[in-house]
């Protein structure tokens, strides 16, 4: 698909435009996307134009939200001087390994170590988590998927690509969180986007959350009452996502 189509449907959902090289990533993407879902069924959408802005738009959104930098030399930059302690922050989104969002006044507030651990729960055909990736290459993700095609598919991808500091989990969620030990897999953001059984797994999810971490959801607006219920995280208020009239972004700390 022609990178400059691509850049002009995802403009609404971001802030700036990606550069080339992710846009030739998203190209190559979209092309396995296609010639694999001739075979399984990795997603009901088959225009290009739709993949770019129901997959790759809101999985965007989501990324600059809980990644603004996008870069890791980003990652690297202190606090400046005088900006609010940790725990004063409020709005900024953090983790175990530090703070790698914007405060509300827009100032960097990433600290610490620069390589957040991130795990998507259900990741099907890569949305949100490897766009999240494309977005952002300097964290470590691990994506849990129980289909062994669709696990192969994320793998390929993954080679295709050239991403790095991945891990494919070819298990349920729902199993892993029953059986934590050595090697399970904590991180600092989970993400969940249409996955089955929401209020199941969103109890599940938050046992794969580090200290201080944050939970990232691509929900429908009518499931936003679930998450005070079902979990005890502090909620952000909800952030309508772009182009939708029902669709949300919640992001949840574990404190």
């Amino acid at each position: 698909m022609d990178t400059a189509r691509i850049a002009a449907l995802l403009e609404p959902f971001l802030e700036p435009s990606l550069p080339p090289s992710q846009l030739d990533q998203i190209s190559t993407y979209i092309d396995l996307l296609l010639r694999w879902n001739a075979r399984i069924n990795l997603t009901a959408i088959r225009h290009p134009e739709e993949i770019v802005t129901r997959h790759f738009g809101e999985s965007f959104f989501l990324a600059r939200h809980l990644f603004p930098a996008g870069a890791p030399e980003s990652a690297s930059v202190q606090a400046p001087e005088g900006a609010p302690s940790k725990a004063r922050l409020g709005a900024g989104v953090r983790g175990s390994t530090g703070y790698w969002v914007l405060g509300t006044d827009h100032q960097p507030l990433i600290t610490d170590h620069c390589t957040p651990r991130v795990l998507d729960i259900g990741s099907g055909a890569g949305f949100p988590a490897l766009p999240l990736k494309i977005w952002a290459p300097h964290i470590h993700l691990t994506l849990v998927e129980s289909n062994h095609k669709k696990a192969a598919f994320l793998r390929e991808v993954a080679r295709a690509l050239t991403l790095t500091d991945i891990n494919v989990i070819t298990d349920r969620a729902e199993i892993l969180a029953a059986r934590p030990g050595p090697g399970f897999p904590q991180a600092d953001v989970v993400t969940l986007r249409a996955v089955e059984h929401f209020n199941t797994i969103l109890p599940q999810a938050v046992t794969f959350l580090a200290p201080n971490a944050t939970l990232a959801v691509l929900i429908g607006a009518a499931q936003i009452p679930h998450l005070a219920t079902l979990t005890t995280l502090k909620w952000h208020p909800p952030i309508p996502v772009p182009q939708s009239h029902t669709r949300v972004l919640s992001i949840g700390v574990h404190e």
